[in-house]
């Protein structure tokens, strides 16, 4: 039995060349991935999912845009008007008023008007607002959970790596088709799209 062994000269380059071929196999496969991120990107963009959202305040603290991108939307259609609102009125509150020490707001983003008894119409003031979600808590704990944070893509620079979405306890924060880039409670349904864009209140 003759068993002819390779020199290890040959075994040596046949273990070079395999790996060069998955050396370069490996970088272009990253090239083409990173080349496909970078296309995607572009058409996707950061949302989140009022579903999700766990009112946690982070989007307020960790967005790189100062105040925050992300915003309280309010979805009227949802929204039943009251007097008694979660969303606008401490728990504790000595009055249902507009005085500052019963609103929940910190920067008094929310202003209530009154339509007619014993319904009142709520509207976010977005230059005032910062993402903390205090109203959104209000409205999901003590009402119909109109009030709802979206990322507002006029203010949002859409990183790569979103430093809300990195800390987001509840998984809220996702990447949405950016012809469609609003989740807004009415006409965006759990499990469901929203084809509507998101209105100005």
């Amino acid at each position: 039995m003759s068993d002819k062994k390779e020199p290890k000269s040959i075994e040596r380059r046949r273990f070079l060349r395999s790996g060069m071929q998955m050396a370069l196999a490996v970088s272009l496969g990253g090239v083409a991935g990173v080349s496909l991120l970078k296309s995607t990107s572009k058409d996707l963009v950061w949302q989140i999912d009022p579903f999700k959202c766990v009112q946690c305040g982070r989007c307020a603290d960790e967005c790189v845009m100062t105040p925050s991108a992300v915003k309280c939307v309010h979805a009227y259609d949802l929204c039943g008007y009251c007097d008694l609102c979660g969303g606008y009125l401490k728990p504790d509150a000595n009055a249902r008023t507009t005085a500052a020490e019963n609103q929940l707001c910190p920067t008094a983003a929310i202003k209530r008007q009154y339509i007619e008894e014993p319904y009142f119409e709520y509207v976010i003031d977005e230059s005032l607002c910062i993402g903390c979600a205090k109203c959104v808590a209000g409205c999901t704990s003590f009402g119909n959970g109109s009030l709802h944070l979206q990322v507002r893509h006029d203010q949002c620079k859409n990183c790569n790596d979103c430093s809300i979405a990195r800390v987001c306890p509840a998984d809220a924060f996702q990447r949405v088709p950016a012809d469609t880039p609003y989740m807004i409670k009415g006409g965006f349904t759990k499990g469901g799209t929203n084809k509507d864009n998101l209105k100005k209140g």
